[in-house]
Parts: structure tokens; C-alpha cells; sequence
């Protein structure tokens, strides 16, 4: 019997003109997209594709059956959306990673509304600042702020994209006065999350113009929650992502300073193998994920 699905993959590379798109589009290693037609080929005893360093060609036989390939791809998701509709017992492990920023103000609405409609979905959190090894660290789904994929195999989708805000409590801004321009900062308390490393920089843009402050702040913490704190309390000057205490400066407890100097936008992304069969409940957490973060900071600054 026919693999329909090497007839699929058949289809895709066809559709694609490479076996390099077909494989991105499919989330397959290469080499495994061209073994699978190369088996087909075999299977069936004639040659479907004429393979140059510049160009594929199909050939008379591979333009007969690429009609019914493409048919068994039809099939293959109307089979599988049919399943789908008729399983409502989701149930499995989503195992998530993510940096402590978004623990209370993203996470934690994302992982109890989808458990709401996904009750026997157990899900387990890896909150952390470090970059993780999906396979080694055993992780399904990463949230990432501002980082492109370490490789390849890594599909990535961003969530949101925002600006951090400098910001300061009304209390210390009366006693120090406000700065003005980047170089005025040199004068006041700097508070900012540690990196762990003697060199604290940050970049601000006012259209065209770009600077960059040169520091050692007065308080270095890696924690934006303990940072807010120390804040409200009039410790200094400090940046915090809108997704943090949002509601400190929207009550007015912090203002944002300095403007029109600004920091860059930064993306928050969500992050998944891409060679591997995806479970259903992963799949599920995912695609929540993505129609539900923009809904919960509809205003952010960019």
C-alpha cells in the first residue's frame, strides 16, 4: 500500500520547489523530507523528481500522481479534524518554561483559564532567567522576552512586543527633580535588574537620536517585582517592563520619566520543537497562549 504520508511530503516539496522549504514548512529535518520521496520512489519504482543543484523537476510519472498527493493531504486533514472535533477527553502534561517577569501578570491567568476549559491537562512550571535545553530540560512550551532561537529546530511566535519605562516614585522625583536627558541620570539613584556582570548599560532613542548611560547602580536585583518595591519606596530611578505591576503607574504609585527618551521595543515569544509530533494538549496551550496574551495588556507601550 501506498504512504500517503510520503505522498504528502511528495506534495509539499513539489508545492515549495525545494526540499529545504518543504522541510521548513513541515517542521522536518531536511534529510528526512528527501529519504521519505526517495523511499516513495522506491515503493513505487518510478522516479517522481528531477533533482538539479539549481532546480527540481517532476517528471512525467510525478506529474500524474502529484494530483492524488495532494488529494491524500486533503483526506489526511479532514481525517484529523474529524477526530479532533470528536475528542473532548484533552488530557496529558504541558511542561512550560519562563522567566520570572511574567510569572503573576501572564502565566498564571494563561495556565488557570486553560485548565478552566482542559480540566485533566496537568501542567508543570519551570520558572527561570536561563536559557533552556528543550530536550535535555524536558520542555514542551518556552516564553522567552526579546531572544531569537538558539537553532533551527525551535518554531517561535511572538506575543507581545513592548517598551521597557524608567520610571520613579512622586516621592523621590520631589526631592531629586527629574531628569531630563540620558546624561542627567548620572546624578541620581539607578536602580536595575542584575545581570550578574560589572557593566550596566542602557540605550535610549528619541527619534533619530540614540545614547547610551554607562552606570553601576545602587540596587541591582534579579527580581523586577523587588525592584518595583524598592521604587515605590522613593530608592531611585529604575526600568520595568509594562508587564510587571502594571498597575503602579497606571495608579500614579510610579511615573515614567525623561520622556520623549525611550527604551527599544522588546518581543515576548512563545517557543516549541518543530521535529517532533506535537501533542494535542500541547497544541491546545499553544494556540491559547497566542489569542489570549494580547487580550491581557491591550495598551502597552511600544
Amino acid at each position: 500500500m501506498t504512504d500517503l504520508n510520503a505522498l504528502a511530503i511528495f506534495a509539499s516539496v513539489v508545492d515549495a520547489s525545494s526540499f529545504s522549504e518543504a522541510a521548513r514548512r513541515l517542521s522536518m529535518p531536511v534529510s528526512t523530507v528527501s529519504r521519505r520521496v526517495a523511499e516513495l520512489e522506491n515503493q513505487l519504482g518510478v522516479r517522481l523528481l528531477e533533482r538539479s543543484t539549481r532546480k527540481l523537476r517532476l517528471t512525467d510519472a510525478g506529474a500524474e500522481i502529484l494530483d492524488f498527493a495532494r488529494h491524500s493531504v486533503e483526506i489526511s486533514e479532514a481525517v484529523d479534524s474529524i477526530v479532533s472535533n470528536q475528542r473532548t477527553d484533552v488530557a496529558g502534561l504541558v511542561r512550560i518554561s519562563a522567566p520570572p517577569s511574567i510569572a503573576d501578570t501572564i502565566l498564571a491567568p494563561l495556565l488557570t483559564g486553560f485548565q478552566a476549559s482542559y480540566p485533566a491537562v496537568k501542567m508543570q512550571i519551570n520558572v527561570t532567567g536561563r536559557n533552556i535545553d528543550h530536550i535535555a530540560d524536558g520542555i514542551d512550551i518556552a516564553f522567552r522576552v526579546d531572544r531569537e532561537p538558539p537553532d533551527s529546530s525551535l518554531i517561535t511566535r511572538t506575543l507581545l512586543t513592548y517598551r521597557h519605562q524608567l520610571v520613579a516614585s512622586p516621592v523621590y522625583l520631589k526631592a531629586y527633580g527629574a531628569p531630563q536627558e540620558p546624561s542627567e541620570l548620572h546624578s541620581h539613584r539607578l536602580l536595575s535588574w542584575t545581570f550578574f556582570h560589572p557593566d550596566y548599560n542602557w540605550t535610549f532613542i528619541n527619534g533619530d537620536e540614540r545614547q547610551m548611560v554607562t552606570f553601576k547602580p545602587d540596587i541591582a536585583i534579579n527580581d523586577y517585582s523587588g525592584l518595583a518595591a524598592a521604587l515605590i519606596k522613593g530608592g531611585g530611578i529604575g526600568d520595568l517592563p509594562p508587564i510587571v505591576a502594571p498597575h503602579l503607574v497606571e495608579s500614579g504609585q510610579l511615573v515614567e520619566v525623561m520622556l520623549p527618551w525611550q527604551f527599544r521595543p522588546i518581543d515576548l515569544a512563545i517557543l516549541h520543537l518543530g521535529n517532533r509530533h506535537m501533542p494535542r494538549a500541547i497544541r491546545l496551550f499553544k494556540d491559547f497562549a497566542v489569542k489570549m496574551t494580547p487580550t491581557l495588556f491591550p495598551g502597552l507601550p511600544s
